[in-house]
């Protein structure tokens, strides 16, 4: 008898804990979140960058979770810094994978972004970049995918803009002699000059009169670009570089009474953020850039409105970039009808499939389609610094 009891008490036990354990496996299941990362620079020189990417991701997570998240599954999203640096880049993605994320929206910069693709190919887990624009970081990696044009759209584009829309100097002459201030260290800067001075060859309207470039070694003295510049005549200078030089350049300039139009791409975006410079210094400097503050339509005037309550400021392209891109996982996610519960692996290969079948109409551009090499296919805008912010050239 006793021992029946304790073969019938041993039975409970065992049906007990096969309980539990489906207990736990279906709560399992029901908490699953599909885990995006997010890298880029949360702090350094190039900070207006990330946080601009971290802060319009997180407005489009809240968004989507709010409206019933993924297919009823929710967003986690998780944003770590890497400063633009490649080597704390690779950190930060060691340590996105040790919190469980299985897709990879970054990183921010093309240096750091070339790093981690060739990390996420190897191990193929999917990632789409909202801001990285250099061909580098889509060449032979079949799981990544760019939300902005690539570098050398943005240089022909840039060639193309300067030689057909007739832009005026100071004098009130259209421009006709262009300079170049590039920094020959960096695959973005670069590539893009290297498409730009390609295509500026296809037009009589201008001549490059001058090119001079710098280096991450030496990005703080530009007085000698500057003079060159002047003495050669250029009316206007293209700056295919990041915000924080520009600025550099532009008081330089100042002081030495050059005042030319300064022409650049996506990297200037941010340059009215930095700290303690003149803004009015920056004044009707003109840059190509695939999104406008001040468009009227309602997903962009929502959009700007909600960030400037979170953040009392006006959202800049890389946020705009990182907004669409939680939106373009969506859709990838709901065409291909993954799910949380697949391993990184198998997301990956499905996404892979659905970004060349989606179409998506952003704040960065409408019905954005993908090529199977991860290029986008949509057009920069021109803007243009009046008072203090961004307006669209019409």
């Amino acid at each position: 008898m006793k021992k029946l009891k304790k073969l019938i008490a041993l039975t409970l036990v065992a049906t007990l804990s096969m309980t539990v354990i489906a207990g736990c496996a279906s709560d399992s299941s029901a908490d699953a979140t599909f885990k995006i990362g997010g890298i880029g620079p949360i702090t350094g020189g190039n900070a207006a960058y990330g946080l601009g990417v971290q802060y319009g991701a997180q407005i489009a997570v809240d968004e989507i979770n709010a409206a019933g998240g993924i297919n009823g599954v929710e967003i986690s999203f998780n944003m770590q810094d890497d400063e633009a640096d490649p080597e704390k880049a690779v950190n930060a993605y060691n340590t996105l994978k040790d919190w469980g994320m299985n897709i990879l929206m970054g990183t921010v910069t093309s240096g750091s972004c070339v790093a981690v693709a060739a990390l996420t190919m190897e191990e193929n887990m999917f990632q789409l970049t909202p801001s990285s624009s250099s061909v580098n970081v889509i060449e032979n990696n079949d799981n990544v995918f760019q939300v902005c044009f690539t570098d050398p759209n943005q240089g022909i584009g840039s060639a193309q803009y300067i030689g057909e829309s007739g832009i005026l100097a100071s004098d009130g002459a259209a421009v006709d002699k262009v300079a170049v201030i590039y920094d020959s260290s960096d695959v973005y800067s670069s590539g893009i000059y290297e498409k730009f001075a390609q295509e500026a060859a296809n037009y009589s309207t201008f001549d490059i009169v001058a090119t001079e470039s710098f280096t991450e070694d030496n990005k703080s003295d530009f007085s000698v670009q500057l003079q060159i510049a002047k003495d050669a005549g250029a009316d206007l200078i293209y700056l295919p570089i990041y915000y924080e030089e520009a600025s550099l350049i532009l008081i330089q300039a100042a002081n030495m009474d050059y005042s030319p139009i300064f022409f650049g791409c996506d990297g200037l975006d941010g340059i009215l953020s930095v700290e303690n410079f003149d803004t009015s210094l920056a004044e009707g400097v003109v840059l190509l850039t695939p999104f406008a503050a001040d468009a009227q339509d309602e997903n962009t005037q929502a959009f700007v409105e909600e960030y400037q309550k979170r953040h009392n400021e006006i959202p800049n392209q890389f946020a705009a970039d990182a907004y669409d891109a939680i939106y373009i996982i969506k859709a990838a996610i709901e065409k291909s009808g993954a799910t949380a519960d697949m391993s990184t692996s198998e997301l990956c290969d499905a996404l892979k499939i659905a970004m060349t079948e989606v179409s998506v109409d952003g704040l960065t551009g409408t019905e954005m389609t993908w090529e199977a090499t991860g290029e986008v296919d949509k057009a920069p805008k021109a803007m243009k610094i009046v008072d203090g912010v961004y307006q669209l050239i019409q």
